[in-house]
Parts: structure tokens; C-alpha cells; sequence
């Protein structure tokens, strides 16, 4: 078995959540399948260039709504899982070493990708192996950096954990920097985690300088991530979006849930004091 993972990264400093990532992992026997769907829907819609959430206007609102429609009809069958993840601006680490706080990207990245999906949990049998195949949109900082966060990616295969269950990354050359361009299913998740950090951080409540009123973007915005969470909630009715999705003490859900969101918290945070809630 083969897992395809992709991965995305968002908003770094929002006004309540920041470090935004996000995923979708398609097994290998489903991936030929769900990617030719998706295209197939791109070209039925006549949006032949790239599709991200920066891009959703009013005149192309439609178009994305049922190019969701047709990813989330894989993620309700478990066929693409999901994976969100951020933190929240009320906790806060006061001992930062230099190391971590020029790598805090990094860092965070690589927590996302090794615990969001419950990799450890995904394989039944582990006298199989499981390849991993990650997807990276492309990383924003020096080579030097990329290329250190990639060699530790590829050496996740060798946590006991990941040993035990026979999980590995062939080879680093299997590790991917993604133009975005050409590849759909992380063009999705691009909109999906736009989507959640435009809501999180109330950006469906601006308003341009000078203006009583909401953009229309703005206003298109805001009913592509309602029709975004409409389907989130044929899935788990009442989901919350601020706040980690439960497992019910069942570590395993992790990896047998098809979305899923998780909210960062270090061991090391405090109370952030200068913090300021939205409903103050």
C-alpha cells in the first residue's frame, strides 16, 4: 500500500490563529480515480489555470462550490482524508531557544505531517509495508532550511513507531517540493485550509478602508467556506472549527477519520495576557 500525502501551509500570524497547515492523503489503489475526477471537474467548469482560495471571486463562486462538492464526495467516502491544523494566539512559549524560533516553520511542519493523519494507526498488518509519498507545496525558505526539514521528514521512517508499523519512505527522492499548478488535489486542500483560516480570524467581517459594506469578495468568500462547512458537517454535525476533533479516547480515529482538524498546543505554552478575544 501507498499513501499520497500533500501538504499546504497558510496564514503564519493570523489576529486569533496562526501556523496554519493543512493535507490530503489518498491511498494508492484510489488516487488514479480521485485525481482524474477532480480534473475531469476542473475541465467540465472551464478552470483550466489553477484554482486557490486567493482567486474566489463572486463570478467564479459557483465554479469552486461544486469543485468542492466533488472533493469532499471523496473525503465523505473516506477516499481523500483531510487534515487541518493551527495554533491559537491565547497560548504562547516565553523561552523560545534561537534554534526555535529561526525554525519554527519547520518545526511545526514537520509535528503536522508526522501526527495530523494517525499514521501509526494506518496499517492493520504490519508484516505489509506502507510507503509514504509526501507532496509539498513549495517551501518558502533557503535551500539549506528545506533541504534540512526534508531529511527530516525521510527519517520519520525510522521512529520506533513508524517502525513498528512498517511504515517508510523509500527514498528522499520520493519527497517532494509541489508546484501547485499541477496538482489538483492540492489545489483543494489550498481552498479548504484558506477557508478555515478566513473564518477563524473573523476576515469575513472586513470591510475595505472607508467603506460601511463588505467587499463582494469578501462576501463570496464567506459562502464558499459556509458551503465548505456545510459538507464538513454532513460528516460530524455541530463540528467546531476552533478546536481540536475529538476521538472519543480511541487513538486510533486519528487515522480512521476522513477530516479532521487539530489545534496546536506545545506542552511548554502559558496564557498569553496581551491576548484579546473576539468578543471583546
Amino acid at each position: 500500500m501507498q499513501y499520497i500525502i500533500y501538504c499546504d501551509e497558510s496564514e503564519k500570524r493570523g489576529k486569533y490563529f496562526s501556523n496554519f497547515y493543512g493535507g490530503a492523503l489518498v491511498r494508492s489503489n484510489d488516487f488514479h480515480i480521485v485525481r482524474g475526477s477532480l480534473e475531469l471537474k476542473k475541465e467540465e467548469l472551464n478552470l483550466f489555470n489553477e484554482v486557490k482560495w486567493q482567486k474566489v471571486t463572486e463570478k467564479y463562486l459557483d465554479k469552486y462550490k461544486q469543485l468542492m462538492d466533488q472533493f469532499f464526495y471523496y473525503v465523505k467516502r473516506d477516499k481523500i482524508k483531510v487534515r487541518i491544523m493551527f495554533t491559537h494566539n491565547r497560548y504562547e512559549i516565553n523561552q523560545l531557544s534561537y534554534y526555535q524560533q529561526q525554525n519554527e516553520y519547520f518545526i511545526l511542519y514537520y509535528q503536522f505531517f508526522k501526527h495530523a493523519f494517525g499514521l501509526i494507526y494506518s496499517n492493520s498488518n504490519p508484516k505489509k509495508r506502507v510507503s509514504i509519498y509526501p507532496f509539498f507545496d513549495q517551501l518558502p525558505d533557503t535551500k539549506k532550511k528545506n533541504q534540512a526539514f526534508i531529511n527530516f521528514i525521510y527519517k520519520l521512517q525510522f521512529d520506533p513507531d513508524f517502525q513498528l508499523n512498517n511504515i517508510v519512505i523509500h527514498s528522499k527522492d520520493d519527497i517532494a517540493e509541489a508546484e501547485s499548478h499541477n496538482h489538483v488535489i492540492l489545489q483543494c486542500i489550498d481552498i479548504v485550509l484558506g477557508a478555515m483560516e478566513f473564518r477563524l480570524n473573523n476576515k469575513h467581517l472586513a470591510k475595505a478602508d472607508g467603506s460601511k459594506r463588505r467587499g463582494k469578495r469578501t462576501i463570496a468568500k464567506e459562502k464558499l467556506y459556509k458551503h465548505i462547512y456545510s459538507h464538513i458537517r454532513d460528516i460530524y454535525p455541530n463540528f467546531n472549527i476552533g478546536e481540536s476533533t475529538g476521538t472519543n479516547g480511541d487513538k486510533s480515529k486519528r487515522w480512521k477519520h476522513s477530516y479532521r482538524h487539530w489545534k496546536f498546543i506545545p506542552r511548554e505554552a502559558v496564557y498569553n495576557k496581551a491576548y484579546r478575544p473576539k468578543n471583546k
